[in-house]
């Protein structure tokens, strides 16, 4: 859809209608706008239906989540209830690499999805910025005579870019001579990995972010004393560069419904969740808001329940695990899958036999779901080859599994109008009763516990390896504040463990846990399994080669 597609209604108008106060909504350019949170609380007693959506583990090309979310959304709209839509804000790593744009797709798109998949306000940009002021500061401080006694060996604070880049994982700084800084080595993240980014994502105010700023520890002095950034004196400037990076995006479906576009924290690496305070907003303007939790519900479904309700403090009334045949076929042992290569053509090809095979991986996802006391629908998004055979197998063992319900759903053809049965059991399975959201561990269980929980329970692993450098961290944390944080892990999307080969329901494996990170100004403890890196690499043949700019400004080749 061009940029100034005559479709698209004026965001003033949708902002009005959300009942955002005319002060509040702010213009930023074609098709976005940024909305200041700050009118919370004028509308209490208010309560939306509150709808996760979560989803089996993908193929390398998704499984429709945000399409999926976004048809949901428009659904709703159709059956009379003011509804938006709540959703991250795509990082250019996967624009440019593999994945694609994240705007939806089909008829369920955020629109403009040029400008959403392509900058948007500048939010991540800014964290980048604020991200990076920290890493010159640190490289100054020890420049400058290093008053605060930084040990150069134990700095943790990385430099980041929103794009894949596997050269810059390992790094060494400073080289050059006297006049170019210290030499030390160090490495590039992806900048939706950083922790300011879940930072933003966690805030519910300025104060809450200058005070999470404040907190970060970014290494020890030679006493082995943990430094923060305000012993940097560079917080404040940092919390600067955030200030409207704080506030929501407003953009609309392509059926001029609301999308609130914030936060963008891989669910792999980070946690995986659109901002609290969209969602807060969202929550207190309209009659029902669906979020999107990143990956399968062994990642950004387990974190939203053990980390981003615990600071909402409101838990959702129903789940939505989206599957495809694609998908299913996949863990069914079909086809040859390669990261950074086009899915093979046999995964579009109906074979119910391969569906059949592929189903745990369904069963253990709604498992996941329904052990955080929820109700759970499943949607079977509906793609070109699926055959109602292959349907009926899927929504017969998805109710044999304990889904409320399951439904297929032809959104991505048909828009909001292909959503209206989702969405009528979306609402019946929020409005049963039997929602009663519970986290997986306690803050009070030992850091050790809370992964070994996660592992065992969530992800399938039989017992845990720790690596001497984890093991060392953890003997560190014990006895601290951090000891109580959240754990947030990082591994791979494409297993339900931390082994990208092991497809379906694996079980009784050994889940290795090579480093652990504190993020105390996020306020979760990072645990990073396997080999997952927190910068990507780019495929053999990446989406950046076909993108293109016309000469009238119309911008090509995003899918």
């Amino acid at each position: 859809m061009s940029l100034f597609a005559p479709s698209l209604r004026d965001l003033t108008d949708i902002a009005r209608d959300l009942g955002i106060p005319p002060s509040h909504y702010h213009p930023y350019g074609p098709g976005r706008g940024k909305i200041d949170p700050r009118f919370l609380g004028t509308n209490p007693g208010k309560k939306a239906r509150y709808i996760l959506v979560s989803g089996m583990t993908p193929t390398p090309a998704g499984e429709g989540k945000t399409t999926t979310s976004i048809g949901l959304s428009m659904g709703l709209e159709k059956l009379g209830l003011r509804s938006v839509v709540t959703l991250r804000q795509p990082s250019m790593g996967p624009v440019f690499g593999i994945k694609g744009g994240g705007a939806g797709g089909g008829r369920s798109t955020v629109e403009p999805s040029t400008v959403l998949n392509l900058h948007l306000t500048g939010d991540i940009h800014a964290v980048a910025a604020a991200h990076n002021l920290l890493a010159a500061a640190i490289d100054n401080s020890l420049y400058h005579g290093n008053p605060l006694e930084i040990d150069p060996l134990s700095v943790t604070w990385s430099r980041v870019v929103d794009i894949n880049d596997r050269s810059l994982r390992r790094i060494v700084v400073g080289l050059g001579g006297p006049g170019f800084g210290i030499p030390r080595e160090s490495r590039f993240d992806i900048a939706v990995s950083s922790e300011i980014m879940a930072i933003l994502a966690l805030s519910r105010s300025w104060e809450e972010l200058s005070v999470r700023l404040s907190s970060i520890t970014f290494g020890r002095s030679r006493d082995g004393r943990l430094l923060r950034t305000s012993d940097l004196g560079v917080d404040g400037a940092m919390a600067a560069l955030l200030r409207e990076a704080l506030w929501p995006n407003l953009m609309q479906t392509q059926e001029g419904t609301p999308a609130i576009i914030h936060g963008s924290p891989f669910a792999n690496i980070a946690h995986g969740n659109s901002s609290v305070l969209g969602d807060l907003v969202a929550l207190e303007t309209a009659d029902a808001v669906v979020t999107e939790a990143g990956f399968g519900s062994d990642l950004g479904g387990e974190k939203f329940f053990d980390i981003k309700c615990r600071i909402s403090g409101r838990g959702p009334d129903v789940a939505v695990l989206v599957v495809t045949t694609r998908g299913l076929r996949m863990h069914g042992g079909v086809g040859q899958v390669r990261s950074g290569r086009a899915l093979p053509p046999e995964l579009y090809v109906a074979n119910p036999a391969a569906v059949r095979a592929g189903i745990p991986n369904m069963e253990r996802h709604v498992a996941i779901l329904r052990g955080f006391g929820v109700p759970v629908v499943v949607a079977i998004n509906s793609l070109d080859g699926d055959s109602a055979e292959e349907h009926m197998a899927i929504a017969s063992a998805a109710r044999k599994a304990g889904a409320a319900d399951a439904v297929v759903s032809t959104h991505f053809a048909e828009g909001g109008k292909g959503a209206q049965s989702l969405a009528r059991a979306v609402l019946d399975a929020a409005e049963s009763g039997q929602a009663s959201w519970k986290p997986l561990y306690e803050l009070s269980d030992s850091p050790e516990k809370k992964i070994e929980m996660v592992a065992t329970r969530i992800y399938g692993a039989g017992s845990l390896s720790w690596s001497d450098g984890a093991r060392s961290e953890l003997d560190r944390i014990s006895g601290t504040p951090a000891a109580e944080f959240p754990v947030c892990i990082a591994k791979t999307w494409a297993s339900l463990s931390h082994d990208p080969s092991r497809l379906g329901a694996p079980s009784g494996f050994v889940f290795p846990v090579r480093e652990i990170r504190i993020l105390s100004g996020a306020g979760f403890i990072l645990a990073i399994a396997g080999e997952t890196q927190t910068m990507p690499g780019l495929p053999r043949d990446p989406a950046y080669s076909r993108i293109s700019l016309s000469p009238d400004g119309t911008i090509t080749g995003i899918v």
